[in-house]
């Protein structure tokens, strides 16, 4: 977990700078344990909601579960504030957002999710790709001007790190030295295309050093590696010495969204070879040769987990339908002449149904 090395070994970036953070104790890497486990049983029931219509769409995470429980259990909520993309669930489990009202979102009852972005530091789930970076560094600069030490950092992927807009917010992070961390899930597909496809110079992390910051690339299927990676970041930036790139290289085992069909781009025996150990079988391994958990344990959070679900599901089916007027109240700031007679015809409308 040092900085990236050739070709950029002795560049400008640097090494990041501040002591290690302190090991995980064994209470920490048993919740960390619970919290995979609750995202995995989360994330395979919510394809299942798709499917049955509960829920209109939704961007599974299968192999994530270590690059983000194991980035978002490194936030500090007091002070912090995550800009996700919409693949995030578990991030926002692992920071404690109220999960009902996070899956509202993909139920499309509001658009910006029920849970209150400011209470929970994380902000509404972004669709544009990219569009959650600027947001970002907007947000930590804003902390830098109000001599404030919270730090940002948000989420995108390796197709995305190609859009214009991680340009602007990395080199506008770097220069104005904001507290940002940006965090880099490599799952090795950019939707329907491969990563070599798609990300010029072989890796996302390499990009850096182009700004001037340092970068880790690390193991993203390690989820102790990830909290360490993170919590050093973090102190990096939150010290005043700007930017971190965070590369968590990991793979997608499943479809880019519920929309998507995997197979048209690539074979099951090709997923199964290149995706590699599984980071949940891999964590639960070495929490039994360390001797830190036993089966009863993991007996004792898969049940948890399926209870959690099952909470989950009864909570999304009991919304209701939010006001029609809505449509038209949160467009502008002060409306229109335009939206005001909309409004109108529609009051009018819905009147006579």
């Amino acid at each position: 977990m040092d900085t990236l090395p050739s070709p950029f070994s002795g560049n400008d970036a640097g090494q990041l700078s501040g002591p290690r953070s302190e090991p995980l104790t064994a209470g920490q890497l048993r919740e960390l344990f619970s919290l995979m486990v609750a995202v995995r049983h989360l994330d395979s029931s919510a394809i299942a909601w798709q499917r049955q219509g509960i829920i209109p769409g939704y961007a599974p995470e299968l192999g994530q579960e270590a690059a983000q429980v194991g980035s978002g259990y490194a936030v500090d909520t007091t002070r912090d504030f995550v800009f996700p993309t919409y693949r995030e669930m578990g991030v926002a489990r692992a920071m404690g957002v109220d999960m009902v009202a996070y899956m509202s979102t993909h139920k499309a009852t509001w658009h910006g999710g029920l849970y209150d972005p400011r209470q929970s530091r994380l902000a509404p789930i972004q669709a544009v790709v990219g569009g959650s970076v600027l947001h970002a560094v907007g947000w930590a600069h804003g902390q830098t001007l109000d001599q404030k030490d919270g730090v940002a950092m948000t989420y995108f992927g390796d197709g995305a790190s190609s859009q214009g807009d991680i340009h602007e917010a990395m080199n506008f992070a770097a220069v104005m030295k904001a507290p940002v961390v940006f965090f880099v899930q490599n799952n090795g597909w950019a939707i329907s295309v491969p990563t070599e496809r798609q990300v010029a110079g072989g890796s996302v992390a390499a990009r850096a050093a182009g700004y001037g910051m340092p970068a880790l690339r690390i193991d993203g299927n390690d989820v102790v590696a990830v909290v360490e990676a993170t919590r050093r970041a973090f102190a990096h930036a939150r010290a005043g010495n700007g930017p971190v790139l965070i590369e968590a290289m990991t793979y997608r085992r499943g479809p880019h969204s519920t929309s998507d069909d995997p197979g048209r781009y690539r074979s099951l025996n090709e997923e199964r070879d290149d995706a590699g150990e599984d980071p949940l079988e891999r964590f639960r391994r070495r929490l039994l040769a360390d001797g830190v958990a036993d089966e009863a344990f993991f007996a004792e959070a898969l049940a948890a987990a399926k209870a959690e679900e099952e909470h989950i599901r009864a909570g999304i089916q009991a919304l209701g339908s939010r006001p029609g007027s809505e449509m038209f109240d949160l467009v502008f700031q002060e409306t229109t002449p335009a939206l005001q007679a909309q409004a109108a015809n529609w009051r009018e409308e819905s009147e006579h149904v």
